[in-house]
């Protein structure tokens, strides 16, 4: 645990919604400029669409988006329901995150990971990419914090690196040897090797396995109601990071009550 003096509960959640909120509204310059090869440092924050440089009252969380009824102040387009999704989504986690390790030197493990999802998940979602400036320095800070924390630890983080990457590497080969077709960038290869540096070896199962059962629930989905053929293209990284929170959250009950289930049977 971080010493520090006592903080009533409530104070505690409300200070890591606020810093979720303020991380949010970085993330979203993230998503917006990291695809199209842009500096997240300048310029300043600008409206996408008429590009006029937005102030202090324009950029406050949430907040400036219901001030200003979801319109830019200056051109008075509609902004995307993205932005305000993303900085409750990062606030929300936040205080989830609190809630699951306390204020520990995990939890800043579990943030910096959780941000890092964040952003990978808005990108691929929209481009279908998950930009090397992301995962790679992701990887690296995974493997130096779960180091320094003793959590998982270097010999866990190792393994699950090496898993993660190796795993999804020999699907997508197998896949395009099968197939002819790519059924899996390299970016969800780095992707699950980055969540495993983080989180060990047991993080990989629990992130490949729920990402590939939701996945493949949503693909479904898709392909009975929106008429979808069976070779439309499904973002995968969204669906491993959510495997990768659902980890953070309740991995080891989720690893223990699977466990219990398959020895009962």
């Amino acid at each position: 645990m971080i010493p520090t003096p006592a903080l009533p509960p409530w104070i505690f959640y409300s200070l890591l919604l606020l810093l979720g909120l303020v991380l949010g509204s970085f993330f979203n310059v993230s998503d917006h400029r990291l695809p199209r090869e842009e500096s997240i440092v300048w310029p300043g924050s600008r409206c996408p669409r008429c590009g006029h440089p937005l102030g202090i009252l324009d950029n406050l969380p949430l907040v400036s988006f219901l001030l200003l009824k979801g319109a830019c102040r200056y051109c008075r387009q509609a902004i995307s329901w993205r932005y305000p999704l993303i900085e409750l989504s990062s606030g929300l986690l936040l205080a989830l995150l609190g809630w699951r390790f306390g204020l520990s030197w995990a939890l800043v493990q579990g943030i910096c990971l959780a941000c890092l999802l964040l952003i990978i998940s808005f990108i691929d979602l929209e481009h279908q990419i998950i930009p090397d400036e992301l995962s790679l320095p992701g990887l690296a800070l995974g493997l130096l914090l779960s180091g320094l924390i003793g959590h998982p630890g270097w010999k866990s983080s190792l393994i699950g690196l090496f898993l993660g990457g190796g795993v999804l590497y020999l699907l997508a080969a197998g896949y395009e040897k099968l197939t002819g077709r790519e059924g899996m960038g390299g970016g969800d290869i780095k992707l699950l090797a980055m969540i495993g540096a983080f989180t060990g070896w047991p993080g990989v199962l629990v992130s490949l396995g729920v990402g590939a059962l939701t996945g493949s629930l949503v693909g479904l989905v898709l392909m009975a109601f929106l008429k979808k053929e069976r070779t439309f293209a499904v973002p995968f990284g969204p669906f491993l990071s959510l495997g990768a929170l659902t980890h953070l959250l309740a991995g080891p009950r989720l690893i223990h009550w699977y466990l219990g289930l398959s020895t009962s049977l």
